[in-house]
Parts: C-alpha cells; structure tokens; sequence
C-alpha cells in the first residue's frame, strides 16, 4: 500500500488482535491508543501476587473458539482454564434459590443457546489481562504508540491523521477498533451519514466492586459461580460473582474474593456492595479491601436493524480509502465476539491493497 502503514485506532483487543493479523502478513501497522494502559475494558489487577482482580470481562463461553485460537497463536493456551464451579442461584429479595441453565442469560439479556452454556467458561490463569499482555508482546517494538486520533482526512495514497499533540500522521488505511461514539467523531468529517448511523448504537454503564474476605467472615454457605438479582427485587446489587469459586487462583488459601456488580452508586460503591452482601451472605466484619471499577459506557446495546445499519455504514466506508470497524459495538458483545470482528476487519483491509 505504497510503502505507508496501516493504523489501528484503538488498543482494545479488537485493535490488538487487528494488529497482530496485518502484521503476520508483513504488512507495517501502528497502533494509536490515548489512554496509558492497553486493552480497553480488559483490566487485570493482582494485588502482592496473590489476588486476581478483574475489571472487566472474567471469560468467556468454551464453546466459543476464538480465544483459544488466539491464544495457540501466541504460545500461551496453558494458561487457559476452565470454570471449577457450575451453578448459579437467583436472589428474589429475601432468599437465594436455585436458578435454572439459561436462566442468568435471560435476566442479563443475553441470547445463548443452552448447550454454550453446558460447556461452561474459560479464562486464563492469572486474568484476562495475560492475552493483552501476549497480544502487546507479539507485536514488532514501536508498534504501539500512545496517541488519540481527533480527525482523518483522505488523502492520494490514504489518510492523513491528526494525533493528539499536534502531531499528523500519513498511512495508507485504517482500522478503527474504537467505541462507536469514538467512531463517529473521528469519521464525521468523512461522511456525516455515517456517523450518525453508528451513534444509533448506545452503552450501558458498568459498575463493579471487588471485595476480598477471610473465608470465616462468610456466613451462608457459598455454591456455584455466584448469583443473579430478580428484577422485581429492585435491589442495587444486580449480581455477584462468587470469582474465588468460579475460577482457581483467583483469592490466597483461607479468602474469598466476591464481586458485586451495581445498578448505581459510584460515589459509596464500596460501603453500599459490602452492606448488600452482609445481609444477602451474612458477611461479619469488614472487608479486607475493595476495589471499585466504573465504565460509563462500557455495554454496547443494539437497537432494531443493527446489522442492516451496520452493512450500510460499510458499503458506504468502501468509497474511501482502504478502512473497517470491529469491535463490541460492531459484530456482537464479548471478547469472543471482538476478536472475530478484529481478524474480518483486518482481511478486510488488506482486501482493498
């Protein structure tokens, strides 16, 4: 593509995985990411070595093969695991009961077919984080650059980019792997149209606390990977995760690692979870620490039409120099899904050169 390289805007793990597609194929990419820290909604902390905390996604459905795949080509599948607890109860206000296969799917939206879900989810060892970690490792040094992108202008031989810091940067193509409200400020001088279009597609917030106990402090016996509010209870903690249970290695031996997920609140996150979950598990004392992480927009959520919209905005996009979108606001929530989305949106580049 006249010598120029490619740009991935974003360092999500649609971006990362992007990357690493185009440049296997010898093709010179740059990644630009604003933010300090690669990956997105991926975020893995491991508090002294003996925790592991999870900010964002904590798996992903084994009977989905993308990961897995990924993670072969990278050299680390022996670091993925499988679930260790199966089950999940269901929190109708006052007492916990069982919750049938499917069920959690359908409280949280979801559309998954029960035999994915027999199957069970994996992750990795020590978190989501290690394929981040791979991912930015495979990549040539220099590949990644922490820089935003504020606008794209066509150009002879591609786009010229302007970067934060009053920097521009010529590249032949692009692959935007951005939230779609990103990607419509960055394609609007593009075609308005098509910006528009993707702003159809919303985000839900995510707000989570992570909490850490002595396993005694647990009063209620705990079973399963966690469980799931019913929405007429109307309660602030929508689900918690048993993550010490669901996953190994996730707490040190004689600890309990739980993660509440709110409905609102980010300001007393922590006191109000902790005060939930005393009296939904019958917690004493407080907690040995917490660790709240708040997405404002985090949940893509599409409205009717989605993939007609979607296929427009493309066939629109192919007028201009060589350009795809992927990502969860694209071809489908969860990582899974992103990295699938990552490798079409790569081919799809590479298609026009």
């Amino acid at each position: 593509m006249d010598g120029l390289k490619i740009a991935v805007v974003g360092a999500g793990i649609a971006g990362l995985t992007a990357a690493l597609a185009l440049q296997r194929v010898g093709t010179d990419v740059l990644v630009l990411e604003q933010e300090q820290r690669p990956g997105g909604v991926l975020v893995t902390e491991r508090p002294g070595g003996r925790w592991v905390v999870e900010g964002g996604p904590d798996s992903w459905l084994a009977s989905d093969p993308e990961l897995a795949t990924l993670a072969r080509e990278l050299g680390v599948a022996e670091r993925i695991i499988g679930q260790q607890a199966a089950g999940a109860s269901r929190w109708d206000g006052r007492r916990l009961g069982p919750l049938a296969v499917g069920e959690a799917a359908k409280l949280l939206g979801f559309e998954v077919e029960g035999s994915d879900l027999r199957a069970g989810f994996q992750t990795f060892k020590t978190g989501m984080a290690d394929i981040i970690e791979a991912l930015v490792a495979a990549l040539r040094p220099g590949t990644l650059r922490r820089a935003g992108v504020t606008a794209a202008r066509p150009t002879a031989h591609g786009y010229r980019l302007s970067a934060t810091g009053g920097s521009a940067i010529d590249v032949a193509g692009m692959v935007i792997a951005l939230p779609l409200f990103a990607a419509a400020r960055l394609l609007l001088g593009l075609d308005a149209a098509v910006a528009h279009s993707l702003q159809e597609v919303t985000y839900l917030p995510s707000l989570s606390v992570s909490l850490a106990y002595r396993r005694e402090q647990i009063g209620t016996p705990l079973e399963g990977t966690g469980f799931l509010t019913a929405p007429q209870a109307n309660d602030v903690v929508r689900a918690c995760t048993f993550a010490s249970l669901k996953f190994a290695g996730r707490a040190p031996g004689g600890h309990v690692l739980l993660r509440a997920f709110l409905a609102w609140g980010e300001g007393e996150a922590r006191s109000l979870a902790h005060a939930r979950l005393t009296s939904i598990l019958k917690i004493s004392g407080e907690p040995l620490w917490a660790r709240v992480f708040h997405w404002p927009r985090a949940i893509p959520v599409y409205k009717p039409g989605h993939a007609e919209r979607l296929a427009v905005v493309r066939e629109r996009l192919a007028a201009f120099p060589p350009i795809a979108l992927c990502g969860a606001g694209c071809d489908g929530p969860g990582v899974s899904a992103c990295v699938r989305s990552a490798r079409a949106a790569a081919q799809a580049v590479l298609s026009r050169g």
